[in-house]
């Protein structure tokens, strides 16, 4: 499994509507996307800003490249959410994911 990892930053007034879109439209497309496993929206508020990591995780590269595209490390941010954003990274990190520790016993029980 390979684990995406993506920031960005929004005003802290833009916070709000950001995790809304991502929430309400971008994850949703993601769940048609073959290869996708699901994702987390993580944040964080600062006085000024807010930073978001976004994390999907896909069965494999070539799932992340029905995602992103051949050129798969860059950023895909929607004209809308740009629009939100006030500054993101370029690229997205990948990760093999090793171990879901803990994850497996909690869905167990």
């Amino acid at each position: 499994m390979i684990a995406r990892q993506w920031r960005g930053w929004t005003r802290v007034e833009n916070a709000d509507a950001y995790e809304a879109f991502l929430r309400q439209r971008i994850f949703p497309a993601l769940r048609g996307i073959e290869g996708h496993r699901g994702g987390y929206v993580l944040r964080r508020n600062h006085a000024a800003e807010s930073e978001f990591i976004v994390l999907n995780l896909f069965d494999s590269l070539a799932a992340v490249r029905r995602f992103a595209g051949e050129e798969f490390a860059r950023a895909v941010i929607e004209p809308e959410a740009k629009a939100l954003l006030q500054r993101w990274e370029e690229s997205a990190e990948h990760y093999e994911v090793r171990a879901m520790i803990g994850i497996e016993e909690e869905a167990s029980a």
